[in-house]
């Protein structure tokens, strides 16, 4: 199998939002079943294209290979070929390198006014796919979002709803109207996304909320939307309302705590 199939497959694994890992026998010491060069593609759940020689060795390093994709590191590994768990009787070594490849988190910012981009600014600076919805032409410009991954116009609960959304992806609903909020909520809540964040105040919240429970959306459903939105550190402004929102996002993303590391001496 040639290394350029396996290098389609590990991309073609990417668009589709998996996480692979790409092993490559970097050395061979006395007799092994495959030579230097021999790459072999591996994804979280098992699933291999390609080969470096099959039997025991395989599967050792299709089982480290998901650990590594879990840990998200890279590495050198020399294997003895008559390692327990490998237990090949040909004797030599291989030494392999596993390079992972994972997607960046996706932040979903539904509206791009001035606390979108108050948004758009602050998660600039974090590693984030960052993709903006807005209805209005003017307000979703290359040059207003330079960095963003995608710009997506039209109407947002629309676009949002019929957008990819899985585990690895961060919702922000910040437009300009409640009635509106409630639309892109509504599309986005039974989704698999990590965290939904609307914003708005305790009473406007409560509305929203409890106009999703009249169309029989249930509260555990409901339960997990963060909203009010973000931590209370913000002075009011839409630049530090956006570091508080990223903050609670960081939090959830990387199962943080809002708490200080300043210990006592």
């Amino acid at each position: 199998m040639s290394h350029v199939y396996i290098m389609e497959k590990i991309l073609e694994s990417i668009k589709n939002g998996k996480e692979v890992a790409m092993v490559t026998i970097t050395s061979v010491k006395g007799s092994a079943p495959r030579d230097v060069g021999t790459s072999m593609a591996v994804l979280s759940d098992g699933t291999i294209y390609g080969t470096i020689g099959g039997g025991s060795l395989e599967k050792y390093i299709i089982d480290l290979c998901i650990e590594y994709i879990e840990k998200n590191k890279n590495g050198i590994v020399d294997l003895p070929l008559n390692k327990e768990g490998v237990d090949m009787i040909c004797g030599g070594q291989v030494e392999v390198f596993i390079n992972v490849y994972k997607n960046k988190p996706k932040l979903l910012i539904a509206g791009g006014g001035h606390m979108g981009l108050a948004l758009y600014k602050t998660a600039s600076l974090l590693d984030f796919d960052i993709i903006v919805f807005e209805d209005r032409d003017n307000f979703l410009t290359r040059e207003r979002f330079p960095k963003a991954s995608e710009l997506v116009l039209g109407e947002i609960d629309e676009k949002l709803g019929d957008y990819p959304i899985d585990d690895n992806t961060y919702i922000v609903i910040v437009t300009r109207g409640h009635e509106y909020d409630e639309k892109i909520l509504e599309k986005v809540i039974n989704s698999n996304a990590k965290y939904i964040g609307v914003m708005g105040s305790k009473r406007k919240v409560k509305i929203m909320m409890d106009n999703l429970r009249d169309k029989n959306i249930s509260e555990d459903v409901i339960n997990k939307v963060y909203s009010p939105i973000g931590l209370d550190i913000c002075d009011g402004s839409p630049e530090e309302i956006a570091f508080g929102i990223m903050s609670e996002i960081l939090i959830v993303k990387n199962d943080g705590k809002s708490s200080h590391n300043k210990k006592s001496l």
